[in-house]
């Protein structure tokens, strides 16, 4: 598979976009409003304990408090993927080394036991972005990755990636690192470390305790809520993370940008040096190699399917649903068959669509009805062998009898159509707005209730400009009909954050919002 990392560098924001066999399948972007806070360490306060809910709140500076399940007191060595943007299935030093997928099933182990307390300091990481009005998901269970090795300052266990498959490399890796280790410390060997020189491993573990040392440090002498640690920069971390042997080139069209990425690979993996280029052509990067129109297509709900078929991708607060059309396709006369390879096609897309998206969460997927058992059973292998390339946790339920498909994906980061668009301030992002009749009944209800209530006779009403050229339109506009009904006088003003479906009534000096009180 032809896999490429494309970086374009603007004034004002920074784009990577990975693709594969030239399709777009993820794209990470960082500006100055949005960074990468991921991978964070926090030297933070617990400010509340709700042991109804198996969570601690910390204080760690931000405007919410972030979130802290008693499950990432006690994380596993398995459960780093979070933090490292990394598809390393890792094995544990002292345990079988059963082969995985990426296709995981809920665990019923034993209830964590946390002692914590509000007004204790605790060092934390961020493993998962603000999403919605949901605060930073945080675990205390720290780690520091590098190119080659991921430091875990509190598990003493080492732990390597399961892509390693030589045994005698393993246990050679093992030995570089086992005798460099501080006591209670413990690491992951990353995919990328076989085959490595022993002195490349052993840099890339001195610069991480190094690392670990200097926070240890800051801890002792800031007061919290303060972070100890900054991790990478969005571009640098997936250089660091996914740049393998499967990416044949990282094109960059910024030459700042290229020497540094190009210092830092030639320090670390000198082999994949010559994969970095300089792109240098007049013509934008992301037209060249038609990533910009696979991103406005991203942004679609509706997504074409190469069989005339197509799926429809809806996100809802509480999951995204997604509905599988055949459209005009009919290629055989068998319609069992049809729908097989209609729903093949829609999991293959879907799976690159989740991904790209960063849509995480509650799927649920409407495959179209299929009527033989082995079928269902194919296509339930199907999307197990496309949510393998996702790097996210991923669970996959059988088709039920509706012909529905449950799935849940781990959520790291805001989707995609939430970094690059926001809600529309006229209808708050649900694509609607009142009707003008039903906006003067709302208007006019609040002036009956005030006016009924003793209320005074002169006001103020507050709106959109397009409004108010609506309210004031014709030779008797709407507001001096409502002034000699309710023999009132109303000033109009004009407010341009207002949306178009909300007003506000005020007291003639201003100084009291009376909305609320009287609307509906």
């Amino acid at each position: 598979m032809k896999k490429e990392i494309l970086i374009n560098s603007t004034s004002y924001e920074v784009r990577i976009a990975i693709t594969e066999e030239n399709k777009l399948v993820e794209l990470f972007s960082e500006s100055p409003d949005l960074s990468r806070n991921v991978g964070d360490l926090y030297w933070g306060k617990v400010a509340k304990v709700m042991p109804g809910i198996k969570a601690a709140f910390i204080n760690v500076g931000f405007p919410q408090d972030a979130f802290l399940h008693f499950s990432d007191i006690d994380t596993s060595i398995d459960d780093y993927s979070s933090i490292l943007g990394d598809d390393d299935d890792v094995d544990d030093e002292d345990e079988d080394e059963e082969e995985t997928t990426n296709t995981h099933h809920v665990s019923t182990g034993r209830r964590p036991q946390v002692n914590i307390e509000r007004g204790q300091d605790i060092i934390v990481q961020i493993i998962k972005e603000p999403v919605g009005n949901k605060g930073v998901r945080v675990t205390s269970k720290v780690s520091l990755p590098g190119r080659y090795l991921v430091l875990l300052p509190f598990n003493k266990r080492i732990g390597v990636s399961k892509k390693i498959y030589n045994y005698k490399e393993r246990r050679r890796l093992k030995g570089i690192v086992k005798s460099m280790l501080p006591p209670g410390t413990g690491l992951i060997i990353r995919t990328v470390a076989a085959g490595q020189d022993e002195n490349l491993i052993r840099d890339d573990l001195n610069k991480l305790i190094a690392t670990w040392n200097d926070i240890q440090n800051k801890a002792k002498t800031l007061k919290p809520p303060a972070i100890l640690y900054k991790d990478v920069s969005t571009t640098n971390s997936v250089v660091r993370d996914l740049f393998r042997d499967d990416v044949v080139r990282v094109l960059i069209d910024s030459k700042k940008l290229y020497k540094e990425i190009k210092a830092y690979v030639d320090a670390t993996s000198p082999e994949f040096s010559d994969k970095i280029e300089y792109y240098s052509k007049s013509a934008p990067i992301f037209d060249v190699y038609n990533i910009e129109k696979q991103i406005e297509e991203s942004l679609n709900k509706k997504v074409w399917l190469k069989n005339s078929g197509y799926i429809v991708i809806e996100t809802t607060e509480a999951m995204t649903v997604v509905d599988v059309n055949s459209g005009k396709y009919a290629k055989s006369r068998d319609q069992e068959m049809n729908s097989l390879k209609i729903n093949f096609e829609a999991a293959k897309e879907l799976a690159r669509q989740l991904r790209l998206r960063d849509i995480g969460g509650i799927i649920v997927v409407d495959f179209i009805d299929l009527y033989e058992d082995s079928n269902k059973r194919k296509l339930y292998d199907e999307i197990r062998k496309e949510f393998r390339k996702d790097r996210a946790k991923i669970t996959v339920l059988p088709m039920t009898d509706f012909g529905i498909v449950q799935i849940t994906r781990q959520r790291i980061r805001q989707s995609i159509i939430h970094r690059i668009k926001n809600d529309c301030p006229m209808c708050k992002g649900t694509g609607r707005v009142q009707t003008k009749m039903t906006f003067m009944t709302e208007i006019e209800t609040a002036l009956q209730r005030y006016r009924g209530a003793g209320g005074s006779g002169f006001m103020r009403l507050r709106v959109n400009p397009l409004i108010k050229h609506y309210l004031t339109s014709g030779i008797i506009n709407k507001i001096l009909l409502l002034c000699i009904k309710y023999r009132t006088i109303i000033k109009l003003e004009v407010d341009e954050n207002l949306p178009l479906s909300e007003f506000r009534f005020l007291t003639m000096n201003g100084k009291a919002d009376i909305t609320d009180e009287y609307s509906i």
